[in-house]
């Protein structure tokens, strides 16, 4: 029988397969760590050159802001009012001139479902002085005038589309919408206003 006894003080250690497990392992995460610590500190000096551009916007819109307000109150003065309200009109003649009712109705019937038709439109400078197209339609069911809206959402000619108010025909089961959408027109083709 044969008895494998160790006499040695210290018992055998493979130091070597330890160093290179865990020395693999230590190297991988700090190379990690070290990556992170570059990610932090890119995103560091990237946050602080968004707030240096938001400062500057900040700076340019409050510039920009002085300069209406002063605009205005030069505008305001009573030997300046008549000036004003001409200018106002004009304008507002120019933009009422510069609607095009055939691109309008091209617009729409490019997006226009079948069974569903127009009964009215009229078009009017909005708050934000664009040009809002307030119209209503009708149609023999609720889910082709929902559809309009839908295409009307996804066209490039309308935008901000929504349903003012809705209503059943009762005749045919039918469905009215009044709809107000801001017409975008040549805008959309790449034009100008």
């Amino acid at each position: 029988m044969r008895l494998d006894i160790n006499l040695a003080t210290r018992p055998y250690e493979d130091a070597r397969r330890f160093w290179v497990q865990w020395g693999s392992i230590l190297s991988a995460v700090g190379l990690l760590t070290l990556i992170l610590v570059f990610m932090a500190l890119s995103g560091l000096w990237s946050a602080s050159n968004d707030r240096k551009t938001i400062r500057s916007y900040q700076k340019e819109i409050a510039e920009r802001d002085s300069e209406r307000a002063q605009a205005e109150a030069f505008l305001n003065l009573p030997a300046n009012r008549s000036t004003r309200d001409r200018s106002q009109f004009l304008n507002e003649l120019i933009r009422r001139k510069s609607f095009s009712w055939t691109k309008v109705f091209e617009d729409l019937e490019r997006i226009m479902p079948p069974r569903v038709h127009l009964v009215s439109i009229h078009p009017e400078l909005n708050e934000d002085n664009q040009l809002a197209i307030k119209m209503q339609v009708a149609g023999d069911s609720r889910e082709r005038a929902l559809d309009l809206v839908r295409r009307m959402e996804s066209s490039p000619h309308f935008q901000q589309t929504k349903i003012d108010s809705e209503s059943q025909q009762a005749q045919n089961e039918g469905v009215s919408l009044d709809i107000t959408a801001v017409y975008t027109g040549d805008r959309a083709r790449g034009g100008t206003p």
